[in-house]
């Protein structure tokens, strides 16, 4: 669903991008006290970046959560940051 103010259409792939978004680790994204294991937290597109940055023995344990509680492993991570879309 795209909000829009005064009947303007919405840009919902910089919606995309610009949600907020939490790195956490992997055996920690479905516990209990998952909100308290965030490692890093900011815009959707700076946590790919970062995520995807990462040497592979790292990022594999890694999960980014995007509001709305979707989480995408490592494989998501690097195919998001190969799009023609992904913000520079």
């Amino acid at each position: 669903m795209n909000t829009t103010i005064r009947a303007e259409s919405g840009d919902t792939r910089a919606d995309f991008w610009n949600d907020h978004a939490t790195v956490l680790r992997r055996e920690a994204a479905d516990g209990v006290l998952h909100g308290f294991a965030a490692l890093h937290a900011g815009s959707f597109s700076d946590m790919v970046r970062l995520v995807a940055r990462m040497p592979e023995s790292e990022r594999a344990g890694l999960v980014i959560e995007k509001s709305g509680d979707r989480q995408y492993g490592p494989a998501e991570i690097l195919a998001l940051a190969r799009r023609n879309d992904f913000p520079a």
